[in-house]
């Protein structure tokens, strides 16, 4: 491969490049199904020299590369620093764009809501270019540091597991090409290039979790805990979480107790319980999927939250949860009762969209499309269908289904029944089987 000095007899150059090599060659670069890559560029060194290292295997590998910056309107320095990302990709003839967030209220999370934006905008630019994949420069020592954090919040087998090589968000595909290479080895990288990088000063405030957690490395390194000994624990997660996801997908596809129905799941109460006979960590896998699956969400409820409504069901059928409603459907040995999991109505009732648009994330209507109609959820409209208990699906259910309207005039109610030439399917994100490995 060409580069700008081929000293492959430098350890921290040879490493830098055998990992992005290593993850090209598993993840079809290699192949020409890749032609336009995007690398999501602040100008630190971690992605200045994943910049360089894609901008010299698109030439090997023939794809086009395209660069982006997010300013996030917090720093002064920001803007500086953007332009010196600008000024190496004029160099380098890397198309490269500057995105500005302005979405900061100064309440919650800082890092989390600027990280969430930062997808949104990307994925954004990414799409409105036809961009394949988008390279994020996340390293070993990124990994550790999530592990840290992790272990803080006392987290099981999913959050032990941490980043992943490549993961599908926002409608685009995101590959981590470093995580084999330490950020040391990448600044020594950079320095044999003479490729300078920007600075952050948020990166020694310790009012960040990560820079808390940055800073516990070096103490766990005394205690021969490092950053590449953390790597592996979050490799060896990751194959527990694959298998568990793996046993999950199986328990679905074969166990005629759990049923999908018109888009909402069905689980046998008694569901966690030993007399299922399904262990505990795959039926809670399952029950957590179920809501994210029902309600779009990106994290399922807490734990917490699943105890406190099985204590609220002690008294009643019905109970909301991130999103969803559930209902106790009653029923007789050997069938016993059910938990029927549906999208809860007051989270969806001001959602509108075209017809030809998927709805809610899980619905496409097929019927005579026309720019006057738009898709809303039946909601208290239900009561203009008079057949709808013949549908067989719960009133909660139809509350939240799409519809067909035409201003105030109702002309669709799949679901419940009134079809007047438009049907309603859930997918959008897949069967719930196939979500269940699409993590």
């Amino acid at each position: 491969m060409e580069s700008a000095q081929q000293d492959w007899e430098d350890p921290a150059y040879a490493k830098a490049m055998s990992a992005m090599l290593r993850h090209m060659s598993g993840s079809q670069f290699v192949s020409g199904r890749v032609k336009r890559l995007g690398v999501a560029v602040s100008g630190g060194s971690d992605s200045m020299a994943l910049l360089d290292l894609m901008h010299w295997s698109s030439r090997e590998y023939g794809f086009e590369l395209f660069a982006v910056t997010v300013d996030h309107g917090l720093r002064a320095e920001a803007r500086e620093e953007a332009a010196r990302v600008s000024a190496y990709c004029t160099d380098a003839g890397i198309s490269h764009d500057v995105l500005v967030w302005d979405g900061w209220d100064g309440r919650g999370n800082l890092q989390g809501r600027a990280r969430r934006a930062r997808y949104e905008l990307i994925a954004e630019w990414a799409k409105s270019r036809n961009i394949d994949r988008v390279a994020l420069g996340h390293t070993e020592d990124d990994q550790a540091e999530t592990v840290v954090m992790r272990l803080a919040r006392k987290s099981g087998v999913d959050g032990l597991s941490a980043m992943e090589r490549r993961v599908e968000r926002d409608g685009v595909t995101w590959v981590r090409p470093l995580l084999a290479a330490s950020r040391e080895d990448l600044r020594v990288y950079l320095r044999s290039q003479k490729i300078s990088w920007s600075e952050d000063p948020s990166n020694e405030d310790d009012t960040f979790e990560r820079v808390r957690a940055r800073k516990a490395l070096a103490t766990l390194k005394e205690a021969g805990v490092n950053a590449q000994a953390l790597a592996s624990v979050a490799s060896n997660a990751q194959s527990a979480r694959w298998a568990l996801e793996h046993y999950a997908w199986r328990e679905v596809m074969e166990n005629p107790a759990i049923e999908i129905i018109d888009g909402d799941i069905v689980f046998p109460e008694n569901f966690l319980t030993p007399e299922v006979q399904i262990p505990y960590e795959v039926g809670r896998r399952l029950m957590s999927a179920a809501f994210r699956w029902i309600s779009g969400a990106e994290y399922p409820p807490r734990q917490s939250a699943f105890i406190e409504m099985d204590a609220a069901m002690i008294d009643t059928d019905k109970h909301t949860l991130g999103g969803c409603f559930v209902t106790r459907l009653h029923g007789e040995r050997p069938i016993k009762n059910k938990l029927r999991i549906t999208r809860e109505y007051n989270t969806v009732k001001d959602h509108v969209t075209p017809t030809d648009v998927l709805w809610d994330g899980r619905w496409v209507l097929d019927g005579p499309h026309s720019a006057d109609l738009e898709i809303r959820a039946l909601g208290e409209a239900l009561k203009e269908v008079p057949d709808w208990r013949k549908s067989g699906v719960p009133r909660v259910s139809l509350l939240a289904s799409p519809s067909v309207w035409r201003g105030d005039e109702l002309v669709s109610a799949p679901l419940a029944g009134f079809e007047n030439g438009w049907t309603a399917k859930a997918t959008g994100r897949g069967r719930f089987s196939q979500f269940l490995l699409s993590r």
